[in-house]
């Protein structure tokens, strides 16, 4: 089974097994958003652990 390649640019798996992401809207158009929100979506973020599933499939990870 192959991986998914947009996938594997934007997920990372983590030591115990999370999948990490990147938040949405830090690309442009940050000058009408506040700091405070901008500094929160620079940080990275977990999958959720209902879109798990889906993630898991496009990265080709066993349960």
């Amino acid at each position: 089974m192959k991986t998914n390649s947009s996938a594997k640019k934007r997920f990372a798996l983590t030591g115990t097994g999370k999948i990490k992401r990147k938040h949405a809207f830090k690309n442009h158009i940050l000058t009408k958003k506040k700091k405070d929100r901008k500094r929160g979506l620079a940080k990275t973020g977990f999958v959720h652990e209902r879109d798990l599933g889906n993630v898991r499939f496009l990265l080709a990870i066993g349960k």
